[in-house]
This record gives structure tokens, sequence and C-alpha cells, in this order.
């Protein structure tokens, strides 16, 4: 077993973005520091971090530096080039553990992994070529999403076939990218379980979440889920299923598609994820404090929901809504950026029901 991180211990942060800004911001109120790397100057992490090196994931002397730097190392981000992590594996233990990002970064291996446990997935097909595309829309058929195999998020990388024919524009847009056709669910709605497993393998599942997404973007987590007691027990059989096979540590998010046969494992992030977000007003313990007590080698906490939340995200324009916010007693969660983009995530509001 590893030794608990001291008060005034460092702990490394691959990623400078808004989960990297709320990790920090937990690590700080249990005595702990951070450090971010990222590449992007002023990022939101930044803020409220207590160092910073702004360097390319290819910089070989920044990473070294950052790891000699730190404790121990995570990441609020799962598209980490493989070889830095070579680099800074060799002087800092990184949680979770490269096996959770192996799993992680490519769609196809993540579902034989779930395949292999025994878990249901989408049917699906991997396309590395034209005449694999062809065969693939044959089997799996339409509606059907492909998607890149490696680096998509919030919908990109992927795109809608209603039929056949869609096909040949749609491959030709992956560019050669090698990705995967996933066939369409039938499902009631979309939950997702927060989980965590610490050092010495205790595990603690938050209550799962209803999710709605717009525009491959979630749009909102609501708290309890609308799942009956059966149906709460079984979406954290499988996360906790997950992160013992993992052997992991930290925190992660497994969504889930309920349907009439039961739930189909949509995908899992190995890190603290947007649908756990409700978990800070929503209990004593939030998944980020939750994420550093566990990569900490701390005794986890208890994820025991003391209300009912809905939380929205503020995407875009919808930063716009701040200064109405303001007046009621919603949680606001802002992210100290600046720029307002179409589809950025500005921030978070939890709503007490």
């Amino acid at each position: 077993m590893n030794d608990p991180l001291p008060q005034g211990a460092t702990i490394g942060i691959l990623g400078g973005g808004q989960l990297g800004r709320m990790l920090s911001v937990a690590a700080s109120r249990l005595g702990l520091n951070t450090h971010i790397f990222e590449p992007e100057a002023n990022p939101p992490a930044g803020q409220v971090a207590y160092k910073i090196t702004t360097a390319s994931y290819k910089d070989t002397q920044a990473l070294q530096a950052f790891a000699q730097s730190v404790d121990v190392i995570t990441y609020e981000f799962e598209n980490i080039p493989t070889s830095a992590l070579d680099i800074l594996e060799k002087i800092s233990p990184i949680r979770p553990g490269r096996q959770a990002l192996a799993v992680s970064q490519d769609r196809l291996i993540e579902k034989e992994f779930l395949t292999e446990l025994g878990l249901k997935v989408a049917p699906h097909a991997d396309i590395k070529n034209t005449k694999d595309a062809a065969s693939a829309i044959a089997s799996v058929g339409t509606p059907c999403i492909l998607k890149t195999r490696r680096m998509g998020y919030d919908g990109k990388g992927q795109f809608l076939l209603t039929k056949a024919s869609d096909m040949t524009n749609a491959w030709q847009a992956m560019d050669g990218r090698a990705s995967i056709l996933e066939g369409f669910i039938d499902f009631s709605h979309e939950v997702s379980v927060i989980a965590a497993r610490a050092s010495d393998g205790q595990v603690a599942c938050y209550d799962p979440g209803e999710n709605v997404h717009k525009n491959g973007i979630l749009q909102s987590t609501k708290v309890p889920a609308n799942l009956n007691t059966s149906q709460r027990t079984d979406a954290v059989l499988i996360a906790a299923k997950i992160l013992n096979a993992l052997d992991y540590i930290g925190v992660i998010g497994v969504e889930l598609f309920l349907t009439a046969d039961g739930f189909i494992v949509n995908e899992i992030a190995p890190r603290v994820h947007n649908s756990g977000h409700w978990t800070q007003n929503g209990c004593d313990i939030c998944q980020f404090e939750q994420h550093i007590r566990a990569i900490a080698c701390w005794p986890l906490g208890d994820g025991a929901r003391h209300s009912d939340i809905r939380m929205e995200n503020l995407i875009g324009t919808d930063i716009d809504r701040v200064p109405e916010l303001r007046k009621g007693n919603a949680a606001l969660h802002l992210y100290g950026k600046s720029d307002v983009k179409l589809g950025r995530k500005m921030g978070h509001v939890n709503f007490r029901s």
C-alpha cells in the first residue's frame, strides 16, 4: 500500500481546463498544492493553482522538470500523448494508471475491454479503409454514428448516418482516420455513475445522475435519476466492476444507456466528469475532493447525497445568464474563461430541488 501524501505535498495535473481548476481548489482545501502542466497560456486552472508550467507535451525537459517537482501526477483529460507519459512515469507515479488511459483513448479497445468484462455495449464495427466502411454499415445497419477511434469528445469527430449512402461522405470526412461505426441504441434515458477507488481497493460510488445532451454536449444532469432500486444497484455494480478490473485509483465517470434489457455501457472517462458536478452542492465530499483523496492515498470520503440537485452547463452565450442567476440561490461555478465560443463550457450552475 502506498503512503498517504503529507500536508504541503504537490499534485501534478496534466491539463489546465475547468476540471484541473476544480481539482486545484479541492486540493488546496486539503492542504495540498497543485502544479499544472498545460500547453496553452493562461488556462482556467492557472488562476487558482500553486504553480503552472506552460509547455508542449513534446518538451522533454519541461516534462522532466514538472515530474520532479511533484509527488504524484493525475490528469483532467484522457488524450495525453503516450510519449509524454513514458517520460513522466519514470519519475513520478501517475494515478489513475496508464491502463485506464489506454482503454479510454481508443473507442474500439474500450468496447473490447467492456465486452470481456461481460458488460453490454452498442453494436459496432472497426473501420480502417473504404472496404471496411461498406461492410460495417451492412452489419451494423442504420441509423448509426461514425466516430473517430481516438481524440473525439463533446460530439467532435462524429457523423450521424441515417442511410447507407451517407457513409461515402462521412468516411471521406474522416480523412483515413481509424474509426468505429456504432449502431443506435433504443434507450429511455442516459445515466452516469461517478465512482472512486482508493489505493487499498476501497470503492465509493455516488448516486447515478440522469443526463440530457444537446448537439453532443452535456446540457444537464439531475439527481436522483429516474431509476428503481434494482437499477440503481446495477448501475453502481457496473462502475465498481470496471474500477476493480482496471486496478483503478481515482474518480471515474461511467456513462450508461438504460434499455428494456438493462444497461448498455456507452463509455468510460478515467477522470472527474462533467456529469458529476452536481456533487459539489449535493454531497459533503464532492467528486473533486474524492479524486484528490484517492490519488493522495487518503481514505475515501462518504459520497452520500444530502440534496436533490439539477446541474446545468453554461455553454457559450449561456454565460450571459449569470447576472440573473446571481440574484437567486443557485450555486454558480464559473471557469474564468474570457473568450466566449460556440459550444465552449463557460461554467455550470447547481440548483437544489
